[in-house]
């Protein structure tokens, strides 16, 4: 039993032996070929994608855990992977954040598909559509006895999970007031129409927005008496759902506004109206679409004494004498509401709208051809009934009586 066990023990280290190759766990019987498909896993989590590719096939090929990189980004130790020789076969991992995502060149490509939202109801959601490869650097000189190896992965979410966890729908904001009767609340909220009349929702095709498209937004307010109006202190976007977002745009604050942003009511009545034209973030430079996020500071302001907190631009204000220096405006605090995300693509025909486009050239085109075709075979035959007419006198002059036929 002793020497069984012995010659069993033998056996195990030889197979431990035989799958070691430059110690790493690989075994020649395997992996002695070039990479495949199937060797990357890829796993989408919540926070993180984590990528997982086959080492010994690389090594196999003649590279190093250090020659493969994310997007191409080959300078950048961020951008590669790590080895992991605690697996069999060995593993080189790679981890990407969501919040950073686009860190190391992966794309994001924002969708719109038929699906549960976040409430669980059907309708329209977007989704975030995460995309990238892993390669090897292209060899300094004009040929190469190495193969080129390039894995491939993309993770698709729901735009909910990266715009730090944002819900998708129009969002609202509670707000404390303080009256003489007491405190109430009121709910602040911030819808996106198509027209000036504020009656119809907007609308953003499945293929975004067309830049330079007018979208009015409306701020309105509930549970609140006649004796309050709303009041924007300013509004601004975000590519991400998150107000806090570091890269922002301002459409008005102060006496600044956005040459294409028009404030239509503000601090006059319970409700502000505003209108602007979508553009796109340059950070969103190599994707069909871009997100914005719309988000407005409000509060709630005495009607009487909103006047006093609307900026006034380019002139002084006259100060009302029955106002006593000391006494300051009613107002309530700060609220920050946000609407989005609105979907914009690039200034570049959809391949519907080169479709369409093509279609109505070529339609012309025929229809241009048929009449001109009409008109010839017109031309040719009124030529030809007046060249008829012409020899006929000539013909009749011509004829003379033979008297040989009788």
């Amino acid at each position: 039993m002793a020497r069984m066990g012995f010659i069993f023990l033998l056996m195990s280290n030889a197979t431990s032996v035989s799958t070691q190759f430059n110690g790493f766990n690989c075994d020649a019987n395997y992996h002695s070929r070039y990479p495949a498909e199937r060797d990357i896993s890829v796993y989408c989590g919540v926070q993180t994608i984590t990528l997982k590719i086959n080492f010994c096939p690389v090594l196999y090929s003649g590279y190093t855990a250090a020659d493969l990189a994310l997007n191409g980004h080959h300078s950048d130790a961020q951008c590669r992977g790590f080895i992991n020789n605690n697996t069999f076969p060995t593993a080189v991992l790679f981890s990407i954040s969501l919040s950073t995502l686009e860190a190391c060149g992966n794309s994001l490509v924002v969708s719109t598909a038929y699906g549960t939202n976040a409430y669980g109801n059907m309708s329209l959601v977007q989704i975030g559509n995460v995309s990238g490869y892993i390669d090897t650097p292209d060899p300094p000189t004009i040929i190469s006895y190495l193969p080129g190896l390039l894995y491939k992965f993309s993770c698709s979410y729901p735009l909910e999970y990266l715009v730090n966890n944002s819900q998708l729908a129009s969002s609202s904001a509670a707000i404390s007031v303080k009256d003489n009767n007491g405190t109430f609340v009121s709910t602040l909220s911030m819808i996106l129409y198509n027209d000036s009349t504020y009656n119809q929702p907007l609308s953003i095709p499945m293929s975004g927005l067309a830049l330079k498209t007018r979208v009015f937004a409306a701020v309105k307010a509930t549970n609140l008496d006649k004796r309050w109006n709303i009041l924007m202190d300013y509004c601004y976007t975000t590519p991400s759902g998150n107000p806090n977002d570091e890269l922002r745009y301002d459409l008005f604050f102060g006496c600044y506004k956005d040459p294409q942003t028009t404030v239509f009511e503000n601090g006059k009545s319970q409700m502000g109206r505003f209108s602007f034209e979508v553009f796109r973030f340059v950070k969103h430079r190599h994707q069909k679409m871009s997100t914005v996020f719309l988000h407005c500071v409000t509060k709630l302001c005495r009607a009487d004494d909103c006047i006093m907190l609307v900026p006034i631009c380019g002139r002084r204000r006259r100060r009302d004498g029955g106002q006593s220096p000391g006494s300051l405006p009613a107002a309530s605090g700060n609220a920050i509401i946000t609407a989005g995300p609105i979907i914009t693509r690039s200034g570049m025909n959809t391949s519907a709208e080169s479709k369409h486009s093509m279609n109505s050239m070529t339609t012309a085109l025929i229809t241009g051809v048929v009449i001109l075709g009409v008109v010839s075979v017109g031309l040719f035959l009124l030529m030809l009934r007046l060249l008829q007419r012409s020899r006929l006198p000539a013909a009749a002059s011509s004829g003379v009586w033979n008297p040989s036929f009788k």
